[in-house]
């Protein structure tokens, strides 16, 4: 069958035809779905409080006694009783141990048998001088006779009271076998037995720590000790310290290091606590609080309210018609989640949570309660 070229042509208009009007109903049954270039963003705003915010400065610290004792001997010699165990406790004064004193006790008995001696030589030497001051009086022996009796006198006055200095002496080292405690706490290791050598170096026989009052020491960042001194003149802030299970605990500033760490940046300081049952213990780790300022008349703002950009940071702020717009802000401070900002006015209305898909000039809508600060509920959204 031979096709012209006239049946071509109408062949092709009329499926030209047909595709415009398939389009045209195509186009016709499915309505356009504009895309607004600006859309509604839920978000949760907060509004901003003048309130004081205390400045509180965290820190690691442990537990360290008040003081601890190196229990020695004075000298050389054998252990001959412990009266003491380990772990226990004692009183300031109380026996430890008792050493071999033998040879001091006879080192006594030799020095108060001198001064016997010397005494009985000394009463000898005054009669002597008695009786030539007598005869000199009569004319029967000359001045040098008589002193030289009165230098015989003086010289074993001189020995008396040296007789006396080393009784002293030897019962100073007599007393030295008593060992006894100089300060009231618990004992640690004991490191001797009966019939062991103690010796002033080396090991100390044992060791007493004063847990009652003890002390945590911390460091706080240099730059915080000008507060410190500023709010506490007298050196008795408050401090906090938080113990493994939780329970927190509080004491008294005592001690502030005379220098700062060069290589760390902090200062070294010590607090005094309580500790009648023995809730601390030293060489224990423990959080510490110390609150160093208070900042007056804040405006406080969440935290979480604060964007960081490249080079500020700011927040952004609700407007009027439903809109935000950014604001740049200092941070002073931040604490328990709420920040001290400058560059805000109390009672200015702010994002809270949403900011990741806002910009300047953004349509917003309140989703929620608002957010409260420190206990206070924002301001609803407008309508």
């Amino acid at each position: 069958m031979h096709v012209t070229r006239k049946q071509i042509l109408f062949a092709a208009i009329i499926l030209a035809i047909g595709v415009g009007g398939f389009i045209f109903w195509q186009t016709k049954s499915v309505p356009t779905v504009k895309q607004s270039r600006n859309p509604v963003q839920v978000i949760k705003s907060a509004v901003a409080k003048q309130q004081s915010i205390p400045i509180t400065v965290h820190a690691n610290g442990y537990v360290t006694p008040l003081q601890t004792v190196e229990v020695r001997p004075q000298s050389q010699n054998i252990v001959r009783a412990v009266h003491v165990k380990e772990g226990q406790e004692v009183k300031a004064g109380q026996l430890l141990f008792t050493l071999d004193q033998r040879s001091d006790l006879s080192e006594v008995e030799r020095t108060q048998a001198q001064l016997a001696v010397n005494r009985a030589e000394l009463a000898d030497a005054e009669a002597v001088l008695k009786r030539n001051q007598e005869l000199l009086a009569k004319k029967f022996v000359s001045q040098a006779v008589v002193d030289t009796a009165r230098s015989r006198v003086n010289a074993l006055r001189s020995t008396l009271r040296a007789d006396r200095a080393a009784i002293a002496s030897s019962n100073v080292a007599l007393s030295n076998n008593r060992i006894t405690a100089s300060i009231s706490g618990r004992i640690g290791i004991i490191s001797v037995h009966p019939g062991s050598l103690a010796q002033p170096a080396g090991t100390p026989l044992l060791t007493i720590a004063q847990l009652d009052p003890i002390s945590v020491s911390f460091a706080v960042p240099e730059q915080e000790l000008v507060h410190i001194r500023t709010s506490y003149p007298n050196g008795d802030a408050p401090v906090q310290a938080i113990l493994p299970g939780g329970q927190e605990v509080t004491g008294k500033l005592f001690f502030i290091d005379n220098a700062a760490d060069v290589q760390t940046g902090t200062i070294r300081m010590k607090a005094q606590f309580a500790n009648t049952d023995r809730r601390m213990w030293p060489g224990s780790f423990v959080n510490v609080k110390l609150v160093s300022r208070t900042l007056p008349n804040a405006v406080a703002i969440p935290a979480q309210a604060i964007v960081t950009g490249p080079s500020d940071k700011f927040v952004y702020v609700v407007q009027a018609d439903d809109t935000v717009q950014s604001r740049k802000i200092s941070v002073m401070a931040i604490e328990n989640g709420q920040a001290a900002v400058s560059g805000l006015d109390p009672g200015t209305r702010i994002v809270v949570e949403g900011t990741q898909n806002l910009r300047p000039g953004s349509k917003i809508r309140e989703a929620g309660p608002p957010v409260a600060i420190n206990g206070n509920t924002a301001a609803p959204a407008a309508k």
